[in-house]
């Protein structure tokens, strides 16, 4: 069971260090214009594709975009 949790954890870190990097991606997409070297492509174009195919989805979108946020909910603060 201790190897579960230290699973979980790791996992855990790995999401909050992958999230911290996409939120600076987004922020640095916003202030510079192009591409940034160690960002890539337009992260914000990318990112408003997926919500805009979400929108297109009807329910479907709907319910993955209701799972994206429960997921993204679901970890807890330490």
């Amino acid at each position: 069971m201790n190897a579960l949790n230290a699973a979980k954890r790791w996992i855990g870190a790995l999401t909050e260090v992958g999230l911290m990097l996409i939120a600076f991606a987004i922020v640095v997409g916003l202030l510079s214009p192009g591409n940034v070297p160690f960002i890539g492509t337009d992260v914000v174009s990318n990112i408003t594709a997926l919500v805009a195919d979400l929108g297109d989805g009807g329910i479907v979108g709907l319910v993955a975009l209701a799972i994206i946020c429960w997921l993204l909910n679901k970890r807890s603060i330490s």
